[in-house]
């Protein structure tokens, strides 16, 4: 066994720990790196990256069917799903790719490949894969090894072959009847691009509205879009029992308000949470604090208990966006080499769901604002009410922002309809730079544009 020291060690590659390895080798630290598999973490290799790649073939076969509304007249349409999972591959080849060039590139950053857990809070033992063992020290170390699909303990169901949000990314043929277990933004993605595939969906979600973090009235809306693509939705449903089915496929008893039901699939997809990659990492032998869920537990500045060791990423708990990711990484960068010491207290949160039409989220939602006590105002209307989505034959969905009635400021809003995420960045903007609604709403916005449909949603304003 060797042993080496080093100004900084990185476990886990994802969107904070590569870019923080990068820059602070470049601001001259002697950095270590440490992966067990591919560079670039959740987002590159089974989250964002290939999940919205496939979201684009799924839309194209959903725009293919309704060629006819738009006087486009084309043949049947079919999946190829080899094809799909061909171009969903070659993409995250490149950006993976990419990754390793560039940390192979930086002087001063050394990537060992192997699999990380502490010896005491300054040593890190890394099982290489090559089969050989070396110890490594650093004077601080940061945490990064994000987190994974979390398999609930159904009765049955580890007998059965079932897909997560990784393994699903591999089919290369079209489920003919996939039952989803869940109705979280992963869940109800995969469910949408498979219907579009040519699968008969069925989702079991055990809450009694989809997207529990959604509004009511936001939630309502996405359920009945995606019941109008024929997805079989049951709320206040809950697996009991998984078997395997005669015909190969599978069967789930579940527990719905009409009584049980037996469901029978050709596959099954469990998107019921994440869960921290936490328990190789011996965090004992350093002495850091997770919580009861096994997330790393850290301050406003991603420090643990132990002074030197930082935790950034789906690693600690909060929201699990590569975004969020990112922004940790700049959070420690500042506090080690600026005077400027940025932390994640109050930071904004916006987040896209890639349903079509996508939900874009930033802020508060009305039921957060009231459950704070916030006296408010709410301006809503249906995207049916904006031109440029009529024009586009993409008026489905809802818009929806909520006022401080005091102060005018934008404390939230949601976007369910045709490039939500983009328009949501527009309500974000107005937020960071303090703006009251007014602005938006007396704005010129070129026409016809989805952004001008903000002097329409502004001008329904409840009153005071």
């Amino acid at each position: 066994m060797t042993s080496e020291g080093y100004d900084g060690i990185v476990l886990g590659s994802g969107q904070a720990g590569k870019p923080l390895a990068i820059s602070l080798a470049q601001a001259g630290w002697r950095m270590a790196l440490v992966e067990r598999r591919f560079i670039g973490g959740t987002c590159v290799n089974v989250g964002c990256t290939p999940t919205k790649t496939m979201v684009a073939s799924a839309r194209a076969a959903y725009l293919a069917r309704r060629a006819g509304i738009y006087g486009v007249e084309i043949g049947p349409v079919k999946t190829n799903m080899e094809r799909v999972r061909e171009r969903t591959r070659n993409i995250v080849r490149q950006f993976r790719e990419s990754s390793e060039r560039s940390v192979e590139s930086t002087e001063g950053l050394t990537l060992l490949s192997g699999e990380g857990s502490f010896r005491g809070p300054g040593t890190v033992r890394v099982r290489l894969t090559d089969g050989r063992t070396t110890e490594i020290s650093g004077k601080r170390i940061f945490i990064n090894t994000g987190g994974r699909p979390a398999i609930p303990d159904i009765p049955g169901l580890s007998d059965v072959e079932h897909l997560d949000s990784s393994s699903i990314l591999d089919l290369g043929e079209v489920p003919g009847r996939l039952i989803v277990l869940g109705g979280g933004y992963i869940a109800l993605e995969f469910g949408q691009m498979f219907r579009r595939f040519g699968s008969d969906v069925t989702i079991l979600q055990r809450g009694t509205q989809l997207l529990s973090r959604e509004d009511p009235d936001v939630a309502e809306e996405v359920t009945r879009l995606l019941r109008e693509e024929g997805i079989q939705v049951l709320l206040e449903s809950r697996a009991r029992r998984v078997a395997a089915s005669r015909s190969g496929g599978v069967e789930v008893l579940a527990k719905t308000p009409a009584g049980d039901r037996v469901l029978e699939g050709t596959h099954i997809l469990v998107a019921l949470g994440r869960r921290p990659n936490t328990e190789e990492l011996d965090l004992p032998a350093a002495g850091v604090e997770v919580d009861e869920r096994g997330y790393i537990k850290t301050n406003e500045y991603l420090e643990t208990n132990v002074p030197h060791i930082y935790a950034l990423g789906d690693v600690k708990g909060g929201p699990a966006f590569t975004h969020i990711s990112y922004d940790d990484y700049r959070v420690v960068l500042s506090r080690l080499t600026t005077d400027r010491h940025r932390s994640i207290q109050y930071r904004p949160v916006p987040y896209t769901v890639f349903l079509d039409p996508q939900l874009g989220r930033i802020g508060l939602s009305e039921t957060e604002a009231r459950a704070r006590g916030h006296e408010i105002r709410v301006a809503a209307m249906p995207m049916a009410w904006v031109a440029r989505a009529l024009e586009m034959d993409e008026s489905r969905g809802l818009m929806k922002a909520v006022v401080d009635a005091k102060t005018d400021r934008i404390l939230g809003a949601a976007v369910l309809g045709v490039e939500g995420g983009e328009l949501m960045a527009l309500f974000q903007v107005a937020m960071m730079g303090d703006l009251p609604f007014t602005v938006l709403r007396d704005g010129v916005f070129a026409h016809p544009t989805l952004a001008e449909s903000l002097n329409t949603l502004f001008s329904y304003l409840e009153p005071q």
